[in-house]
Order: structure tokens, then C-alpha cells, then sequence
């Protein structure tokens, strides 16, 4: 073998070690995001149970609590299929309020687990969200829609996944005082007449039964 050609096989060598090396590095990176979802995913399972076995919600013990990593891992681009708690709630805070402050997200988020928490409505996330879709009479309107639910502007998602990573943990303070119902403001329906006025922002009123 000449020099020309030893020299030329050892960098091809070095090559395809490189190429390995990247390979090993970008699935060890996939498997450690896939672990963190995971993680994530059977937190949020036990933080959903919590909202359903109690009527007074505490802040999750801080080791229950889901991070942010864990949450964004779960559903970075907003495309995920909607069956877990964390995609759910955070894809309908996203459609509900895009373009609107934190606080509005906030208490939309705050709807949605004092659903969960309350026995009128179903008992998990994605149930709140679906129901009546069945007969077509969507609780919340862009689950039914017909349009796709995959998000279009992944900045503001980011920042609806946090919401739903606090309103989870219950780290968030509710500030439509136990709302199972809201409207824009800019909305008037006869039936929120039997309801109970909660909380006035500046989007939406929020409601409770009077019960």
C-alpha cells in the first residue's frame, strides 16, 4: 500500500467514527427526551388523580411536581395526539386564549381542573375537553371545530404548556374562585343567567353553578 492510499484509508476510517460517534450521540439524546417524557407523562397521570379524589386541591408535594423540561418534552411541537392530561389541557389553552396575558390563560386552565375536580363533569383532563363531542355539542368549541388542532405558533405554546405544568401541580391560584364556566365577554347566552358570576377579566366572564 502506498502512503497516498494508507493515508486516504485512515481518514476514511476516522470518518466513518465519526459519523458513528454523532449516530450514538443523537440516539442517546432521543432516548433521554423519550425518558423525560415519559417521566412526565406518569406525573401528570398521578397529579389528574389528585384533582379527582379531593374537593380542596393543594399544591403537589415538590418531588410530584412535573418540571418544565418534562412538560415540553412531552409535546415540543404541539402535534401529539390529545390523550394525555398535558397535551389536553395545554392545547386548549393555547387554542382559548392565544394572544391573550398569562392571566387569562391561567384562569381558563383554572376551568378546566375545577371540571376535573368537580362530579358534574368528567374526571380527566382530555375528558373535560372531548365532552359532547359525541353529540356534536362541543363544551369546548375548537375540540369541534373541524379544523386541525395542531398548534401554529409554537412561541405561544411553549408558554401554554407552562400554564398547564402549574395548573397540574396546582401552584396556580384560581382567580375565578372554583369557575366551571366561562365566555367572552363580548358573548351572551340565557343560560349563564341560572349560573353564578364568578370572576370578570378582560376577555372573559367566568362561572359556577349555584350549587
Amino acid at each position: 500500500m502506498t502512503e497516498g492510499s494508507r493515508r486516504s484509508t485512515l481518514r476514511g476510517v476516522a470518518r466513518s467514527i465519526v459519523l458513528l460517534l454523532i449516530g450514538l450521540a443523537g440516539t442517546s439524546a432521543h432516548a433521554a427526551a423519550n425518558s423525560v417524557a415519559e417521566t412526565a407523562l406518569q406525573k401528570a397521570q398521578r397529579l389528574e388523580a389528585r384533582l379527582q379524589e379531593t374537593d380542596v386541591v393543594r399544591p403537589a408535594p415538590k418531588a410530584q411536581r412535573l418540571t418544565s423540561a418534562g412538560v415540553q418534552a412531552t409535546d415540543p411541537r404541539g402535534t401529539a395526539p390529545l390523550d394525555d392530561a398535558i397535551t389536553c389541557l395545554a392545547r386548549s389553552i393555547y387554542w382559548e386564549t392565544k394572544g391573550t396575558a398569562t392571566a387569562e390563560q391561567e384562569a381558563v386552565a383554572s376551568v378546566i381542573t375545577n371540571r376535573v375536580a368537580d362530579p358534574h363533569f368528567p374526571d380527566s383532563v382530555c375528558g373535560v375537553i372531548k365532552q359532547g363531542s359525541e353529540t356534536g355539542r362541543c363544551q369546548f368549541s375548537w375540540w369541534c371545530d373541524g379544523r386541525p388542532d395542531e398548534v401554529r405558533e409554537p412561541d405561544e405554546y411553549v408558554g401554554a404548556l407552562d400554564v398547564a405544568r402549574r395548573a397540574l401541580n396546582a401552584t396556580l391560584d384560581d382567580p375565578t374562585e372554583g369557575a366551571v364556566f366561562f365566555l367572552h365577554r363580548n358573548v351572551s347566552l340565557a343560560w349563564t343567567d341560572e349560573l353564578v358570576l364568578t370572576h370578570r377579566s378582560r376577555e372573559f366572564n367566568f362561572y359556577r353553578l349555584p350549587d
